[in-house]
Order: structure tokens, then C-alpha cells, then sequence
């Protein structure tokens, strides 16, 4: 996807994950001590992990799983563990850094491949699962609708990914955050209502919209939805 729009936002993203936020998020992935806020936001990522993996087979042996938008590596980790090979990709050299840095000796070498780019390059080839964890709730729904097809043009099995659910409680907490420094915001989250959601990814060809769930807790509010072949 090269439009401009999508280029901006993601230059955006990059940005600030690289350079504003990356040490609050080495934070949020270590046990180091959080805020009663970011804590949250902790825990609720984690609960969001385990449903995501809900989706996925317990065993992934012999799978080729993309991790599209990586971060820290933790998701990343939990596949290799399943047997996965993984291909853990970031727009942010520094994360992608940190987590290469922090994989656990038990995974050895080879299970994953961390890299830095766009999750949507078609250098990164063919997987049979793709998982985009909070990955595409900065861009509108267009714009992610369309990253989704691009994915699903080259996955053999699943999509398991993320969007910010249209809820008051969410438009509550984008209200506050406006009130912050501009130059200490995050990138806008796009909240969609999940039939809309479900209505663009029904019309992928050969794809149909599987379970979803909702994850909330404290600040962090986000629901995942499966596409699977139909």
C-alpha cells in the first residue's frame, strides 16, 4: 500500500515509537515497576496476547507466522514456543533492537528473524498466519481494510488481528489524551465499529470474518477479530 495518506501516518508511527515512547514501552514489556495507568495497559496487552493465541492452533510446527508490528517481541516469542518459524517485523529499529536483545535463551537462534520495516512488503514472502497485534488501530478504516487484503494475498491458513473498538469508554480516554502536550501524544487511534470491521473483511475474496473478542481493562481497551479462509 503507497498512498499518501498511509505513508504519512506510518512515518508518523515509526517516529514516534522510535523516538517518544520507546523506553515506556521497554518498560511495559519488562517487569519493571508501572504507573497505576501503564499498568493496566500491561495487563490488559497480555490478556489480549492469550485471546489472540486462543485463536491460533496450540501446536505450529512446520507454520510460517508473520508478527506484523512486533514491538517487544513478546508475541513473537510465544509462537516460537508453539514451534513456530517467525518472522517478527517492526517499523521501529529500536524495538526491534531491544527485542532481539531481551529473546529468551531457550529459543535460541533462527526461530525468529527480527527485522525493522513495513509490515506490508512483499519482500517478507508467504506465511501461513499472520498476527497484527495493535498494529492497525492508528489507521482508518480504509486504509486497514486494505492492509488486511494486502496480508491476505499472501497467507495460506489465518489473519488474527486488532482494531480499536467504537465504544464511549474509548472516546472518554481520547478526550484526555488531547489534553496532553502535542508533542507527547501518541498517533491517533481510528476507532471502528466492529460490524463495520467484520463487513470489509466478509468481503475479502475467499476470506470471512471468524471469532472475536473484546479485551478491556483499566486504559487499555481493544478487541481482535480472526479471518479465516471461507
Amino acid at each position: 500500500m503507497d498512498g499518501a495518506a498511509y505513508i504519512e501516518r506510518r512515518d508518523r508511527i515509526r517516529t514516534y515509537f522510535d523516538r517518544t515512547a520507546v523506553d515506556a514501552w521497554k518498560r511495559l514489556a519488562t517487569e519493571a515497576p508501572l504507573g497505576r495507568i501503564r499498568a493496566t495497559v500491561r495487563e490488559g496487552r497480555a490478556r489480549m496476547r492469550a485471546a489472540m493465541l486462543g485463536m491460533l492452533p496450540g501446536d505450529l510446527s512446520g507454520w510460517r507466522v508473520l508478527d506484523a508490528g512486533c514491538g517487544a517481541g513478546m508475541f513473537a516469542v510465544e509462537l516460537a514456543r508453539r514451534g513456530a518459524d517467525v518472522t517478527a517485523i517492526d517499523l521501529s529499529p529500536e524495538m526491534v533492537a531491544f527485542a532481539a536483545q531481551t529473546l529468551p535463551a531457550d529459543l535460541g537462534s533462527g526461530r525468529i528473524r527480527f527485522l525493522s520495516g513495513d509490515m506490508l512488503a512483499d519482500r517478507l514472502g508467504r506465511f501461513d498466519a499472520v498476527v497484527a497485534m495493535d498494529s492497525l488501530i492508528h489507521y482508518p478504516l480504509a486504509d486497514a481494510a486494505e492492509a488486511l487484503a494486502r496480508l491476505a494475498g499472501r497467507t495460506e491458513r489465518s489473519i488474527v488481528f486488532t482494531f480499536a473498538p467504537r465504544t464511549p469508554a474509548l472516546a472518554a480516554m481520547h478526550a484526555v489524551g488531547r489534553l496532553f502536550p502535542r508533542g507527547d501524544r501518541a498517533p491517533a487511534i481510528e476507532p471502528v465499529r466492529p460490524e463495520a470491521m467484520a463487513a470489509r473483511v466478509d468481503g475479502l475474496p475467499g476470506w470471512r470474518a471468524g471469532r472475536t473478542t473484546r479485551i478491556g481493562h483499566g486504559f487499555y481497551t481493544s478487541q481482535a477479530m480472526e479471518v479465516v479462509r471461507s
